[in-house]
This record gives C-alpha cells, structure tokens and sequence, in this order.
C-alpha cells in the first residue's frame, strides 16, 4: 500500500474510490463515464490522509488504483456514493463483455478492495496477514499460509424453447418489475454444464439440451465470474421453487418486461436474442 504522494510520480493519474459496497464519484460525473478513474488530484483535494493502492493492470506494465474510504467518513458535497451494482447497470452495453476497458479496471479494483478486506486475518492461525511482496497475495508471517484473491464461478443462462421465446425469472431480490436469466453458483465437483442444468431443474423445474458457452463477465458482488450459457428447453413446464425465483415465464421479443441493466452479462445475452442474432 502506497500513500498518494509516493504514487503520483510514477504512475498515470487516476484511481477508482470506494466506501464499502459503494463507488464514490463526484457529483457531476455522469453516469456514462463511471467506470473512468478519478484525477488523483481531485481526491487528495477532497479527502485528506487517504491511502491509495496500487495493483498491477492485467495484460500491460501499468496499474489500477483505489482507495478504500471509512464507512463513517462523510462525503463532502460535491461527492456521492452509488451502489456498485447499481453503476455496472449503468455502463454502456459494449463493456459486458470487454474487460479490457476502464470496465474490467473497475471490477479489478472493486474485487480486490473487497478482498483485502475480507482477507485481513489468517483463515489457518488467525494472525494478521501482510502483503506479499513479488505478487498479489496475502502472507501469514506466523504460519506461512499464502492467500489469494477468490474467484468463485457462477453461470447464468439464457433458455431457449421451440418457439424461440426466452424464459425470464424475476428473483426475489430484484428490483420489482425487473425479469432476467437464471443464475447460479457452480459447486464442488461439478462442470458448468452441470451447474446449468441444476440450476435451471432446481429454480423453474425444466430440463434443457444443447448447452454452450456463450460469453464471460468479471462479476465482484463479492467475488464471483459470471459465465453465460445458452440452453434449449428439453421438457418439463415452468414450475418456479418459491424461494429463490418468485416468477418465471416465456417471454416474445414484442413483449419483455423490465430488463437489467446494460452493464451486465444477462441484458448482453437478451441483446442478442432480441437482436435475432444465432446462440
């Protein structure tokens, strides 16, 4: 961890700025423009005594910066805090899929600001951890146990059926109105491929074929990377599991509900069908 003063003379201007679950941006930022880093002079201004992290860019010799704010810290004025989440929906829908970008900047910076959080104390001995001094990891100085940022695979799928209509679920955790592909967790021991059979047998009780990979998006809410799939439907009738999944229907091109936000994995993947482009 270096202090913005030591930083700023060798390293490009800019660093994403966070407060727990939220990117904190200036109040005239416009919402196109979030997944840019923030002049570092523009921070300092604002926040004295802030300790800005520096961690390596992937696929080029540069870095991406954050700074991780207090949960008590108040904002000043010309400052406001958006859920993380809620800033993916609003990217523009080309940075789904495109790590490269200021997007896949911003999701590195976010999962890993998460994942020093989380990864203060040692999971074997309890010590506190260091940093690692030649890579991005955490080092137990009493037991020697090496951490390293968690990925945890997830799949969500878009499921097709004879008539070309897309089944969309709204979970009970969306925003009401709001459907979208079904999702889930892979587990141990188990292929993706699997893992999107399960999940769609487990949360609206279908069975699909031909499953295939479709794309990929870094997805740190907390620490995940989401695959996405596409499915045929093989049999069975819409019968949803009450827990996860409230609502689930066959969806026309002509007649979609709300849909999540452009930034995302899911909304790509209903692009393209709505776009009656081949998956």
């Amino acid at each position: 961890m270096m202090n913005s003063a030591m930083m700023q003379s060798n390293l490009p201007q800019g660093a994403y700025l966070f407060q727990g679950n939220t990117l904190v941006i200036p109040t005239d930022a416009p919402d196109n423009r979030l997944a840019e880093p923030i002049p570092l002079e523009q921070i300092t201004q604002s926040f004295s005594g802030l300790d800005i992290c520096a961690i390596p860019a992937l696929g080029t010799a540069g870095h991406i910066r954050y700074a991780d704010l207090p949960p008590d810290r108040a904002l000043p004025a010309d400052w406001r805090a958006i859920h993380s989440r809620q800033a993916v929906s609003l990217l523009p829908a080309e940075t789904a899929v495109d790590a490269s970008g200021p997007a896949g900047a911003l999701f590195r910076a976010y999962h890993i600001a998460q994942w020093r959080r989380d990864s203060r104390f040692c999971g074997t001995c309890g010590s506190k951890n260091q940093d690692a001094d030649n890579e991005l990891a955490r080092l137990c100085p009493s037991c020697g146990r090496q951490e390293y940022p968690r990925i945890s695979p997830a799949i969500i799928v878009l499921i097709l059926n004879a008539s070309d209509q897309a089944l969309l679920a709204h979970n009970k955790n969306f925003t009401a109105g709001v459907y979208s592909l079904i999702a889930g967790f892979n587990e141990a021991g188990e292929t993706l491929e699997a893992t999107v059979a399960r999940e769609i047998r487990e949360e609206v009780g279908l069975a699909v074929k031909d499953i295939r990979y479709a794309a990929s998006q870094p997805w740190p809410f907390p620490n995940s990377l989401m695959l996405g799939f596409t499915a045929r439907h093989a049999g069975g009738v819409i019968k949803t599991d009450g827990v996860e999944i409230e609502d689930a229907r066959w969806f026309k091109r002509d007649q979609l509900p709300d849909l999540p936000g452009n930034g995302s994995v899911s909304r790509y993947l209903i692009n393209l069908w709505i776009k009656g482009m081949t998956l």
